[in-house]
């Protein structure tokens, strides 16, 4: 009997890695309270756009003329504007944020790079790092509170990290960072490419985009998608916005058509009804200001900040109420195993009537 021929082994740093996956599955008909979604759906205008999608559209590879200009146009009528013009050069188009992440490490990182960032933040860093050999070098927040390690970042800076990571506001922990302190970070530290997730700005307002001069600060790339607002999560479509040189850089690593054509059609649509967005924005702030007023009175353990989130830690086993939550039909984010963060669990913010649910809930569970 032949012997079976091993399959061949993929780069040592591949094969180290330990892949970044999401308990995704399963979610359908429950109240997502685990992944910072939009918890309501795109605006109708989005539904009506991709009924009206023409059949035989499908079969054509997609086009992205006028979005870039769309996403533009979208910043400038937006009630903090944009100080400095940006050109469709300065806009990458991606499948979703995490695909820019990734074009980002694998466009500026090689073995031996260090990527600097917080810790706790977003899981997708690390293994995009991995993949290309680089040292993760996370810096703990500042307890309590979660604060920001600004002096220590400070101080990593100056060993001059290739990439640094900041996640604004932070996801998991909510941590803010001023605009200025942004740039400042940039600016000490030229050789490093300073790389902020937005995905979660709308709901706190520290965006670096209204007041970045990328003429200035060329090593400062900012990452921003619908998903979280508009509710195109499902259709993943991210952009990036930076000096025009970064943003070349970066593309050339993805695909041609890495952006579906149903996502772009979303995305002009989503683009036009800013209001239904802002709308939705205003929801999940007022929802935000109720559950928090709800855990205070009670005396439950809880942090909040920024995003459209929260982290609580439950009198009972998180594990236990997490379940618990899930049999009720609510999805919540166990946070267990993650640095500073064991025994909590994250809350997604949807709407005041969302939230009342979850909080009817909960409190029955921490009696």
């Amino acid at each position: 009997m032949t012997a079976p021929i091993p399959s061949p082994s993929a780069r040592p740093e591949v094969e180290r890695l330990k892949g970044y996956s999401a308990p995704l599955e399963g979610r359908r008909g429950l109240l997502r309270l685990d992944f910072n979604e939009n918890t309501i759906g795109p605006s109708p205008a989005v539904a009506e756009a991709l009924r009206a999608f023409p059949a035989d559209q499908i079969a054509v590879y997609p086009e992205y003329d006028g979005l870039r200009e769309a996403v533009i146009a979208n910043l400038q009528a937006s009630s903090a504007g944009l100080a400095y013009p940006l050109s469709i050069e300065q806009v990458g188009l991606f499948n979703g944020v995490d695909a820019a992440i990734h074009a980002v490490i694998h466009a500026y990182g090689a073995p031996g790079d260090t990527l600097l960032t917080t810790s706790p933040t977003f899981g997708y860093y690390a293994p995009c790092a991995g993949m290309q050999g680089m040292v993760v070098e996370a810096v703990p927040h500042v307890l309590p509170g979660f604060r920001f390690p600004l002096q220590q970042i400070r101080d990593a800076l100056e060993r001059r990290p290739r990439i640094l990571m900041l996640c604004n506001p932070n996801n998991p922990t909510g941590t803010r960072l001023s605009v200025e302190h942004v740039l400042e970070l940039a600016a000490s530290a030229p050789d490093t490419l300073v790389v902020v997730d937005e995905l979660y700005e709308a709901f706190t307002g520290d965006s670096v985009l209204p007041t970045v001069d990328f003429g200035l600060h060329s090593n400062l790339l900012v990452l921003r998608s619908l998903a979280k607002t508009s509710g195109l999560a499902g259709l993943r479509i991210g952009f990036a916005f930076g000096h025009a040189d970064v943003v070349d850089r970066v593309c050339r690593v993805t695909g041609p058509y890495d952006v579906n054509s149903l996502a772009v059609t979303a995305a002009f649509a989503a683009l036009s009804d800013q209001a239904y967005t802002d709308h939705y924005v205003a929801e999940v702030l007022r929802a935000r200001d109720y559950l928090v007023t709800h855990l205070t009175q009670s005396g439950a353990s809880f942090h909040c900040d920024g995003g459209n989130y929260l982290l609580v830690w439950p009198r009972r086993s998180a594990a236990e109420v997490e379940q618990k939550l899930r049999s009720a039909g609510i999805l919540v984010r166990s946070m267990a195993g993650k640095p500073q963060l064991d025994g909590s669990l994250r809350v997604s913010i949807g709407t005041q009537a969302q939230m009342q649910r979850f909080w009817e809930c909960y409190r029955t569970l921490e009696r």
